[in-house]
C-alpha cells in the first residue's frame, strides 16, 4: 500500500489507524525521521553523554540458601535507590528466553493484516491488544515502537484468547514471572517490617499483563524515541530485554559508586538476566521506601530490538495506600486511592510524561 510519508495525516492513520506500524512504515524505505516521530530535544537520548549502570546482576537462587540476607539486602538496595535491579539463576531456563524473542520477531515479522486483527476496537478478544506508540491520539510525538499486549485472566482465557503464534510461551513466562514476583515481594515486604503474607501480595499483583514490544531500526535514533520516560504503575516489572540494549533510568537520588541525581544510565543486556523495576504501586504502599524510576528506550539504526515484559499490578477496584505500619511510623506520604483513579489519571496525562505519583503524593 503506497502512502505519502510527508502528509501527516496520511502517515498517523497508515500507521495506527490501519494497522500498518511503525514497521509498515519502515518497510517502505525511510531516509529520514517522518516530522511526527521527531522528539523535542529534551526528550531525546544522548548515547553518548550517558554511561553504563554499574550494578551487577543478583543471584536469585543464593536467596534460598545461606546467603539469604546478603543477597535480600542487595534487593533492599537496589529497590530503595535506583529501583532497577538484575537478576540471574531466576528459575527461567534459557531456552525460554531465546524462545520468548524469536517468537517476537515471528510476530511482528508477519504481514501486516495479521496482526492489524488485533487492533484496539476490533480486535476479537478484550484481553489482546496491538497497536503502536503510547497513545498516538494523545502524545506530542509519537514512539517508535509496536507492541501487542496480553491481560491475564486465567489460563484457560489465555489459551483461547492470546495470539495462536505466541499464546503458549508467553504463558510460560507470565506464570514463572509471577512466582519470581511473589518472591521478591516477600523480601521487600519483610524489610518494610512487614508479615509478607499472602493476602497483601495478592491485592499488589491481582492484574496481570504481558506485552511484547517491537522496536524497528530508525534512520536517526538521536531524534527519536523508543518509549519515551515514563514510570510503570504496578508493584513490580518483569523484563527481557534482547542483547541490543538500549534501556535507559533515570537516578531519582544521588548513588554512592552508582549515580548522580537527574543522570540517565542505561541498563545493560546481560546474558541470560532478567530486568526487575519497581513501579508507582508499590512506592506508595511502601510509603516512598522504594523508588519508582522513570525510564526510557532509544532507538537502534543497526538491528530491529525486542523486549518483553510482564507487568504485575493491583486490580483497578483495589485501594492502595501506604501500609499502616510505615504510616504510624514515618506518617503518610501518599494517601489512599483506588488503583482505577490512579491508571485514569495515568492515561489522561500521557502527554505530558507518564508519570503519576504527584496524583497521589500527600500535599504538605
Amino acid at each position: 500500500m503506497a502512502t505519502n510519508l510527508d502528509e501527516d495525516n496520511s502517515l498517523f492513520n497508515f500507521v495506527v489507524q490501519d494497522g500498518y506500524g511503525v514497521k509498515g512504515m519502515v518497510d517502505l524505505g525511510l531516509s529520514k525521521v517522518p516530522a511526527p516521530y521527531v522528539q523535542p530535544p529534551k526528550e531525546r537520548i544522548d548515547k553518548q553523554n550517558s554511561r553504563m549502570c554499574p550494578l551487577q546482576p543478583i543471584d536469585l537462587s543464593k536467596l534460598n540458601g545461606p546467603e539469604h540476607d546478603r543477597v535480600a539486602e542487595e534487593i533492599v538496595r537496589a529497590a530503595s535507590t535506583l529501583g532497577f535491579f538484575q537478576v540471574v539463576n531466576h528459575g527461567m531456563p534459557i531456552e525460554l528466553l531465546e524462545k520468548l524473542k524469536d517468537t517476537a520477531h515471528m510476530f511482528f515479522g508477519q504481514a501486516p493484516e495479521k496482526k492489524a486483527v488485533y487492533l484496539k476496537g476490533a480486535s476479537p478478544s478484550p484481553l489482546v491488544k496491538y497497536g503502536t506508540s503510547f497513545v498516538p491520539e494523545k502524545e506530542k510525538a509519537l514512539e517508535w515502537k509496536d507492541y501487542i499486549s496480553m491481560t491475564y485472566t486465567d489460563d484457560v482465557e489465555a489459551l483461547q484468547q492470546w495470539p495462536q503464534e505466541c499464546k503458549e510461551v508467553l504463558l510460560e513466562y507470565l506464570k514463572t514471572s509471577v512466582m519470581m514476583v511473589r518472591k521478591l515481594l516477600e523480601v521487600l515486604m519483610e524489610n518494610l517490617g512487614v508479615k509478607p503474607d499472602h493476602s497483601k501480595i495478592d491485592a499488589l499483583i491481582g492484574s496481570k499483563m504481558v506485552n511484547m514490544n517491537f522496536y524497528p531500526t530508525c534512520p536517526d535514533p538521536g531524534l527519536t524515541v523508543g518509549v519515551g520516560r515514563h514510570s510503570d504503575l504496578g508493584a513490580l516489572t518483569v523484563l527481557l530485554q534482547d542483547g541490543i540494549g538500549g534501556l535507559y533510568v533515570k537516578v531519582e537520588d544521588d548513588i554512592e559508586n552508582v549515580g548522580k541525581k537527574g543522570e540517565w544510565m542505561e541498563i545493560p543486556p546481560v546474558d541470560g538476566a532478567i530486568v526487575i523495576n519497581v513501579g508507582d504501586a508499590l512506592q506508595i504502599i511502601s510509603n516512598g521506601t522504594y523508588k519508582s524510576a522513570e525510564h526510557r528506550v532509544r532507538t537502534t539504526s543497526t538491528k530491529s530490538r525486542v523486549s518483553i515484559p510482564v507487568f504485575t499490578m493491583p486490580k483497578p477496584s483495589e485501594k492502595i495506600g501506604p501500609l499502616p505500619e510505615l504510616v504510624e511510623r514515618d506518617g503518610a506520604r501518599f494517601r489512599e486511592l483506588v488503583f482505577q483513579d490512579y491508571m485514569n489519571n495515568f492515561f489522561s496525562n500521557a502527554h505530558d510524561g507518564k508519570n503519576s505519583l504527584h496524583f497521589a503524593q500527600v500535599k504538605n
